[in-house]
């Protein structure tokens, strides 16, 4: 792809040969689209935290995700994937700032030592259950169904193995907990976009969370794909700079 931004004549030269005005929308949407490829391979989304714990997501992603929570309120989250616990410290600041009993559930096969206690000493740690083992193991499956309470409203977060076929196991282990009127929320589709670049697997062009996410909904007709909606925008149609393309799925 061959893309020439001239910031002196103020022209952008698109991979198709069109020219467009260097502040029109298609500009935009191809750096916006570059950026998020780009990014990926600097790791940008490795330099941020939350409340003092590193948190590895864009932070587009995480204002879209706390809209999300707040729209739809759920009372309880399972997270897969833990890492350094940014994510589950997020969530449950979110619970905190809206009051109530919200909780989060951190699921994942290895909870380093140092991680732990770092979550564990953590102010807001009272909301927060972390469970070591294989997310799709029926063991931690079943622990993980034994805390959800019969009138909790459930939001599901899958942020581990990214591969095709452990998150085609995650869909299936944990999208019957998620509660209508929720989100499943499938993290790192950008797999597919970033494949090829530097950083990525020679297979990731279709060993990618977005191939495992296509053939779920053909057979699981309660979910569809709906992207979290802006509550407030006055942008000029500005892309989303996200890593979860095709991510968001509400349940019915």
């Amino acid at each position: 792809m061959k893309v020439i931004f001239d910031t002196n004549t103020r022209i952008t030269t698109l991979c198709d040969g069109r020219s467009v005005d260097l502040f029109a929308k298609e500009s935009f949407d191809v750096l916006s689209d570059l950026w998020v490829r780009l990014g990926w391979v600097r790791k940008y989304s490795y330099a941020f935290s939350w409340m003092g714990m590193p948190i590895i997501q864009l932070p587009d992603d995480m204002l879209r995700v706390q809209e999300a929570i707040f729209m739809t309120r759920p009372d309880l989250i399972i997270e897969t994937g833990v890492a350094h616990g940014g994510s589950l410290i997020f969530y449950a600041s979110l619970f905190e700032a809206m009051g109530g009993a919200g909780r989060v559930i951190g699921v994942d096969i290895e909870i380093r030592k140092h991680n732990r206690i770092a979550i564990e000493s953590h102010p807001l740690n009272e909301r927060i259950t972390l469970i070591e083992g294989s997310s799709t193991s029926e063991d931690i499956v079943a622990h993980v169904r034994s805390l959800v309470k019969p009138t909790d409203r459930v939001m599901v977060i899958l942020d581990s193995d990214h591969s095709k076929a452990h998150v085609a196991s995650e869909l299936k282990a944990y999208s019957p907990l998620v509660t209508s009127g929720c989100y499943l929320l499938v993290q790192d589709g950008v797999m597919e976009m970033v494949a090829g670049m530097p950083r990525t697997g020679a297979d990731w062009d279709w060993n990618n969370p977005r191939t495992a996410i296509e053939e779920f909904l053909e057979v699981h007709s309660e979910f569809r794909l709906a992207k979290m909606a802006r509550p407030f925008d006055e942008s000029s149609e500005v892309p989303d700079c996200s890593h979860h393309p095709n991510g968001w799925l509400l349940r019915s």
